[in-house]
């Protein structure tokens, strides 16, 4: 993809701050909060002498998967190395993605190289960053690769089974969360609650040198797909360059110099996928399918030789796959896809499409400071049409006009970078350009479900060279990044990714909530078999975000009440922050009263009823 074309509620704070510790020098490692109250301590230090490396403070989380992700509750360690060159003291503290420090404490370092172990336990969920720095000699934490200086970074995982009870799947595709840059970590992907990767089998992939190469009856296929529990997307775009009308490698601009051909390389990529499906996924109902990327920017040829493509792989697919699902034409942006259907659909395109692929992006830049509402509100309705709601709500609205019904909608990659033009960088990004960047990935993914989505695909797992910031975990070993990168550690954006799909996989939409105020943002979800009913909700000021001091605000917040029971009740609900905290609210003659930032947050009551009357199903969207 060229991409040129949290503060929570007051309940939540309270919650999340409540760990929040002052730095006691006379101990080895505070003790930082109350028993019982949700905290993060750290204590039973153990040092040892350090050998290699440079710098005065370098600090780790190390974890055995490479995650530096860790389960709420369970212990991990947090490493730093020390290097003062005469006996010091280290002061080290631990802050929340909203920088709010929930542990501190300070231990001796000796003048010799030493590291000392803390050991740690959370039960707080979110991003944590540690930053350490000498009570005499000064400094602070090195750099690592595209982390910058002044931090180390590690995750809790939220465990959310007490409110967010487990769902049966009655096909597997029933899952929403699918992500690119980690397609072959199974330990990551699962850390993450994703459920979908993208499957190469394009032809410039499988038959590089010649015809019939391909074997459908070979064993293709990467074993991290044969424990089934990560689901494939077929991608099908490229054609090598001896198939290439016009002699490129790959190709991805024109008809295939023999369509038929074509065709019959897909019908053996069918009869492969289906024999896959059968053995590894007999829980899905189908095989999907996308058949060409960002055209927008990669297709040279015809209108109608881009029908005839999709026609020769929709009768290649179809012939040996009667599972097939013909997904297209996942443009960059929703609006393009609608372009692109809307103008061929008098070609006929409508017949050879099973369901709808597109990208997600929706601005010059997708990045904190251009938010996917940051158009919503304008007064001009062609502005307004470049929200991503809206250029979600005409894809679905031409769907429903043109093509077939019911038919799947899959975005099938987007991501927030940092802001156009910046680098990477030893003092880039700062924290509040790591808070808004999680904040905006949230928020993107639940408009996109919450308009219509069948699946969304989060992009991208490590920070990658050429595009700054994608990554919503850092690479720990090159400065400017480098792609298969094994060494991370989070960034917020994967935190608040964790969160979100504990939270929405599972769900069903109902749509956005009815009848919002300027400024604020709600999509009701339920789970699936009739479960609880799960409100996504935030406000957006485009005056605070970012401000005219260029950070992005972290304490904006509005008043919002939210109907979630019949009128006369009263009760309880939960609420969960953007990182997974759990607290409760009260309410009373069936609303209760909000407090919403820029980060999201979730409300999960019980009344479907009254959800579905205050929300709006999008447009020819069935959840099956």
């Amino acid at each position: 993809m060229k991409k040129n074309p949290f503060l929570l509620s007051t309940l939540v704070l309270a919650l999340a701050g409540c760990g929040g510790g002052a730095d006691d020098s006379s101990t080895p490692a505070s003790v930082v909060n109350a028993a019982a109250r949700p905290a993060l301590t750290c204590a039973s230090p153990v040092t040892a002498a350090a050998s290699g490396g440079s710098g005065q403070i370098t600090v780790d989380t190390p974890s055995t998967d490479g995650s530096r992700m860790y389960p709420a509750g369970t212990k991990f360690q947090v490493a730093v190395t020390t290097r003062p060159g005469s006996a010091d003291t280290l002061k080290w503290s631990i802050a929340d993605a909203l920088g709010k420090t929930v542990a501190s404490g300070s231990f001796a370092a000796p003048a010799a190289a030493t590291k000392t172990t803390l050991t740690c336990s959370s039960t707080i969920a979110g991003y944590f960053a540690v930053s350490a720095t000498f009570v005499n000699h000064g400094g602070r934490v090195q750099t690592a690769g595209t982390r910058p200086n002044g931090i180390a970074t590690f995750g809790v995982l939220p465990n959310l089974g007490g409110v967010i009870p487990p769902v049966t799947y009655a096909k597997q595709e029933q899952h929403r969360f699918g992500m690119q840059g980690f397609n072959d970590n199974g330990t990551m992907l699962a850390a993450l609650g994703i459920s979908s990767t993208i499957d190469d089998r394009q032809m410039s992939v499988m038959e590089p040198n010649g015809r019939n190469t391909f074997n459908p009856s070979a064993n293709n296929l990467d074993p991290f797909y044969t424990s089934g529990k990560v689901m494939r997307l077929v991608r099908l775009d490229g054609i090598p360059g001896w198939a290439s009308a016009h002699g490129l490698s790959p190709d991805y601009g024109y008809l295939p110099s023999d369509p038929s051909y074509f065709a019959d390389y897909l019908s053996r990529v069918g009869q492969e996928t289906e024999a896959i499906r059968a053995r590894y996924y007999p829980t899905m109902s189908a095989n999907y399918y996308q058949v060409t990327w960002e055209p927008y920017i990669l297709w040279k040829d015809t209108d109608a030789n881009f029908v005839a493509l999709y026609k020769a792989a929709y009768q290649g697919l179809h012939s040996k796959d009667p599972h097939a699902v013909v997904m297209g034409p996942a443009e960059p942006f929703p609006s393009l896809t609608t372009e692109r259907l809307k103008r061929l659909a008098p070609l006929g395109l409508a017949h050879y499409l099973d369901g709808i692929a597109t990208h997600g992006y929706y601005d010059a830049g997708t990045s904190p400071s251009h938010p996917p509402e940051r158009h919503h509100t304008d007064a001009n309705a062609a502005d307004a049409a470049n929200s991503l709601l809206n250029e979600m709500r005409n894809l679905r609205a031409e769907m429903a006009k043109d093509y077939k019904p019911n038919m799947k909608l899959f975005v099938t990659e987007t991501g927030i970078s940092y802001d156009i033009g910046s680098n990477y960088g030893p003092n880039y990004p700062t924290p509040n350009v790591l808070f808004a960047q999680g904040a905006v990935v949230a928020r993107t993914h639940i408009i996109l479900l919450g308009e219509g989505a069948d699946q969304t695909y989060v992009f991208f797992g490590p920070d990658f060279p050429g595009e700054p910031g994608y990554g919503t975990f850092f690479d720990l070993d090159h400065p400017q990044a480098a792609f298969g990168t094994t060494n991370i550690s989070p960034k917020p954006a994967a935190m608040a990714v964790a969160a979100m799909t504990r939270v929405l996989d599972g769900t069903i939409t109902l749509g956005p909530v009815n009848n919002l105020p300027s400024g604020v943002y709600a999509y009701a979800f339920q789970q699936r078999g009739n479960g609880k009913v799960i409100t996504a909700l935030w406000t957006h000021n485009n005056a605070v975000w970012p401000a005219s001091n260029g950070a992005f605000s972290a304490t904006y917040s509005t008043p919002y009440k939210l109907n979630v029971d019949a009128a006369g009740t009263s009760g309880t609900v939960q609420l969960i922050d953007a990182m997974g905290n759990v607290s409760s609210a009260p309410y009373t003659n069936g609303v209760v009263t909000l407090t919403l930032t820029e980060s999201p947050q979730y409300v999960v009551s019980v009344n479907a009823d009254v959800a579905k009357k205050n929300a709006t199903k999008p447009l020819g969207y069935t959840g099956a």
